[in-house]
């Protein structure tokens, strides 16, 4: 369902397109949270963690049903990912590889509703605000991707030490055997490598946005044109943005495991 959008947000696109990219929110500035992103991310987890309470409670390996088969396809490919990836083992990896890939593309399938429904049905119940697509604000990626950050700290420690850990930042990537030229390279290695491991999540969390954002703004410019014009751009633009959504999702899901299992090499290991 769709509605015109002078009765949402105003006469002019100009006010269409600011009011379709603003959140729910209270607070200002540092401390804004956004209610909306906040709460379909968290609905969207709930859903996918019953999803897999009812399909683990009715297992059936005789008579497997389309749901059970279609997360057995999504197991395999994630469980392969994880073993070309990761170097080593864990057991938290593959499940959370898993949760990663299938949290990631349920957020960013939510772009392929149409734009006015949802802020349609919220404006009906007085709610002027809602931005439907989690990972198209900023926080979110971000959040996931400083929640891969603490856990590749955890993983270096975990492999290397806190003293190995530590050596990583004085000695690498400029290593040198003679002493003096050892202490005069440490504000240059930790200047890099800190920028270095600091470029990992914040490159994760703006590559997801960045298409996020992007493939939200083109449905809300196709939104604008007259309906009986919107259904040949849009169609066309939805099923491109499935390979968009589910791309990300695993590019996400793969630089996960990639960066956990360079954390899990010891410091003998290669980079």
């Amino acid at each position: 369902m769709e509605s015109s959008h002078e009765t949402i947000a105003g006469p002019g696109p100009v006010e269409y397109i600011q009011h379709h990219l603003h959140n729910l929110s209270i607070g200002e500035g540092f401390w804004t949270f956004h209610i909306d992103t906040f709460l379909f991310a968290f609905v969207i987890a709930v859903f996918i963690g019953l999803m897999a309470k009812v399909v683990g409670s009715n297992l059936d390996p005789d008579n497997p049903t389309g749901m059970q088969n279609l997360l057995e396809v999504i197991l395999e490919f994630v469980g392969q990912q994880v073993k070309d990836a990761f170097s080593g083992y864990h057991p938290m990896i593959g499940p959370l590889a898993l949760t990663i890939f299938i949290w990631v593309f349920m957020m960013n399938a939510m772009d392929l509703l149409p734009v006015d429904l949802l802020p349609w049905v919220a404006g009906e119940m007085g709610i002027h605000y809602l931005k439907v697509v989690p990972t198209a604000n900023l926080d979110t990626p971000l959040s996931l991707a400083g929640s891969v950050f603490i856990l590749m700290i955890f993983f270096n420690i975990k492999a290397k030490g806190g003293l190995g850990y530590l050596n990583m930042f004085l000695f690498h990537p400029f290593p040198a055997t003679n002493p003096v030229v050892k202490i005069i390279l440490i504000p240059f290695n930790v200047m890099m490598t800190t920028i270095e491991e600091l470029s990992k999540p914040i490159s994760m969390g703006l590559r997801l946005f960045g298409n996020m954002f992007a493939g939200e703004l083109i449905f809300i410019l196709i939104a604008l044109l007259p309906w009986w014009v919107q259904f040949v751009p849009g169609g066309l633009w939805a099923i491109f943005h499935i390979l968009i959504i589910t791309l990300q999702a695993f590019i996400f899901m793969l630089l996960t495991v990639v960066y956990l299992g360079i954390a899990n090499q010891t410091l003998g290991d290669d980079h």
